[in-house]
């Protein structure tokens, strides 16, 4: 296929996806009409469980794999939708619809992509491609399930909104759980070890808390007390205040690191992380696939927002068509244009170190 028939395909698969609901956990029709794509394009492919994949035609286990990788899931659509979250519409050159950005843009301008390398000769690279599940919801049949199965991978691309400038790092996520204990009791009583009380020192310290090391792609950790709960009436003073704090870490840390300064120095009775495998990232500038996308004309930063990326433990750029500050709002929509640029850059990218 031309250029110009596969990014008509393209967008073809992308209005197709649109009109077929893939909450994450529920993608086993979107899975089914990306597979058609490789049949119809005559790739042989797998599929684990929503995730579908395939490998270049002439994989060599001894060169160094190159891993692309977007997802089909969506969220759920939220009540400021004014039109039908799963029609997919063009107008003014727009494409609108559930997952149009994020991140079907990505997903469809990847597999074009992969496509055009297919079957080509004398690669420096394997091509392994992931059509993945479970992004939007970390789960646990997702990308990161797929690793065992996939050949090792050396390096990826990631396929997120990112307007097509190169994420050379991305922060990591931990939650934490926490509980400021007092002395229950009676509201009629006096008390001087009220719950409700000694919270308010433990969220002045995490307002004011500064983590130390500060990345030149990510800038400091941010950390941000998110919820808070606490008591079930009104003249009974609560034995404990429930926190949940979210802490966006930079490249500078592990989530273990994290957690353990905030073990040791945080003034609650407890805190625990519910999960440290979401995990920051980061790719050096130097790296060949860097330097051919600022090459042409690419520009570098630092995301703040999580992507699959955090699964993954080799070098990994995150890169696609699309506004990130268009995802998860109401009437999502990409430009048709952003997608054949999409194309067109992954393609020129790649042609630079294949």
């Amino acid at each position: 296929m031309n250029l110009e028939n596969l990014s008509a395909a393209a967008i073809q698969l992308l209005k197709d996806l649109i009109e077929i609901p893939s909450l994450s956990s529920e993608e086993h029709q979107t899975a089914k009409r990306i597979e058609v794509w490789f049949n119809v394009n005559d790739i042989p492919f797998n599929r684990n469980q929503n995730n579908v994949w395939a490998v270049n035609k002439y994989f060599e286990i001894s060169k160094p794999t190159l891993l692309l990788n977007s997802h089909h899931d969506t969220v759920k659509p939220n009540n400021g939708y004014t039109k039908d979250p799963f029609k997919a519409q063009v107008e003014a050159g727009k494409l609108y619809g559930l997952g149009s950005n994020d991140a079907g843009g990505s997903l469809v301008s990847l597999i074009a992509a992969f496509t055009h390398f297919y079957a080509l000769k004398d690669l420096n690279y394997n091509l392994v491609l992931v059509a993945s599940a479970e992004e939007e919801n970390s789960g646990k049949a997702g990308l990161n399930s797929m690793l065992s199965i996939i050949p090792n991978i050396d390096v990826a691309i990631v396929g997120e909104p990112t307007l097509l400038q190169l994420a050379v790092a991305e922060k990591g996520l931990v939650v934490f759980d926490a509980i400021v204990k007092g002395t229950p009791g009676h509201a009629a009583h006096p008390n001087t070890d009220n719950a409700i009380y000694n919270s308010i020192k433990v969220l002045e310290w995490f307002k004011d808390f500064q983590f130390d090391k500060i990345s030149d792609s990510l800038g400091p950790v941010k950390m941000t007390v998110t919820q808070i709960n606490a008591g079930k009436q009104h003249n009974t003073i609560p034995a404990g205040v429930s926190l949940v704090i979210d802490v966006r870490v930079n490249d500078q840390y592990s989530n273990s690191e994290i957690a353990e300064i905030l073990q040791k120095n945080s003034p609650c009775d407890s805190i625990i992380p519910r999960s440290l495998r979401l995990n920051s990232s980061y790719i050096p500038l130097e790296h060949p696939l860097v330097q051919s996308g600022i090459q042409i004309g690419r520009e570098t930063y630092g995301s703040p927002t999580l992507s699959d990326q955090s699964v993954l433990s080799c070098p990994s750029l995150k890169l696609g068509p699309g506004d990130s500050t268009r995802s998860h709002t109401a009437d999502e929509f990409i430009f048709i244009d952003e997608i054949k640029e999409g194309i067109k850059l992954y393609i020129q990218l790649l042609t630079k170190i294949l």
